[in-house]
């Protein structure tokens, strides 16, 4: 039996700090088949980005950084791999959308000449000619105007979208089978957000390119994702096909995260309710489950949410939950389904 295109199998971040231990994730596991698209979702600090940078064996790099567990994309281990040929995949095979471009360009070289090095890296023998050419018609395919022109300016002299644009060419300039995008919509406008969703859809279509959208904004989530991984405290807590996760969530958090989204779909009778609290400390995580300080539901399973960590369990829609399944499914309806 083949593996999916992507599979994670307990993945472990640990970072070794002058104040303890940060456990970033903790015995993460999902899959991913080609062509279709996984939303990872979950506050700030739940362990989304160090996944994804792990993932693209970014981790390396840092002398305090541990990663174990196993990484397979396309039947290759990544973890265990050597640093060349995790290099080599980087960038060709596989590549990311950072969430900020003006970082994560070179202010002292021009767009145009970092997307040709990204495509040479890749294609040795081909000549700076051709790679202009393929730089300059990727540029064109994300929708920047006049890409000849704008070939040869720097970041600095491109608009917030544009930039995202920029850096979506040269993630897909290799034609990723993997394609990361770290909160590709984070502070642009709603109507360039919506274009640079749409584009990625089209050229995931194009391409036939796995994608992982890291995001805490569901909506983005709802419109583009096949599936759905919750994270919290560095734990996958809740995963399942979108359309399931949106109509029947199944831990408190998911259900946390749902009510304090706007909807604009129904009249707005109140306020939205945010999750109470505030994240855990990845240095010190609480016993048991680590979202009991901020569940209100925590006390209704004896001592089990405080001492012991739920296992996550379930099949297609899987949960790390110690209340039984017919006690949330309960809850949901009468409790949080009106309110959502």
């Amino acid at each position: 039996m083949s593996r999916p295109f992507l599979e994670v199998k307990d993945l472990n971040v640990r970072f070794e700090t002058d104040d303890g231990i940060v456990q970033a994730v903790t015995d993460s596991s999902f899959s991913l088949e080609a062509g279709k698209t996984l939303g990872i979702v979950g506050e700030s600090g739940s362990g989304k980005s160090v996944t994804s940078l792990a993932l693209l064996g970014l981790h390396r790099t840092r002398s305090n950084a541990k990663v174990t567990g196993e990484i397979w994309l396309d039947e290759q281990e990544l973890v265990s791999a050597s640093d060349a040929d995790v290099r080599g995949l980087r960038g060709g095979k596989m590549s990311m959308i950072f969430q900020d471009p003006l970082s994560a360009m070179h202010p002292y070289f021009t767009v145009g000449s970092q997307i040709v090095e990204a495509y040479r890296v890749h294609h040795p023998g081909v000549n700076k000619k051709v790679a202009r050419e393929r730089a300059i018609d990727m540029l064109a395919r994300v929708g920047i105007p006049q890409p000849a022109r704008r070939f040869n300016d720097y970041a600095h002299q491109f608009s917030g979208g544009m930039r995202q644009r920029a850096m979506i060419a040269m993630a897909l300039v290799n034609d990723p089978k993997l394609l990361i995008a770290d909160e590709p919509t984070t502070a642009l406008d709603v109507t360039v957000q919506a274009q640079i969703l749409d584009l990625i859809r089209d050229l995931q279509a194009e391409f036939g390119s796995a994608v992982i959208m890291i995001t805490h904004d569901l909506g983005v989530v709802a419109e583009l994702a096949d599936e759905v991984l919750v994270m919290y405290g560095g734990k996958v807590i809740e995963k399942g096909p979108t359309i399931d996760l949106f109509q029947r969530p199944q831990h408190p958090y998911t259900w946390g995260l749902l009510g304090s989204m706007p909807r604009l779909d129904r009249e707005v009778r109140d306020r939205l309710i945010p999750v109470k609290g505030s994240p855990p400390s990845l240095i010190n995580l609480p016993s048991g489950c680590a979202f009991h300080p901020r569940c209100p539901y925590a006390g209704r399973n004896g001592d089990r949410s405080f001492t012991e960590v739920p296992v996550l369990t379930g099949g297609v829609h899987s949960v790390a939950c110690h209340m039984p399944p017919e006690e949330r499914n309960r809850l949901f309806q009468e409790d949080i389904a009106p309110n959502l």
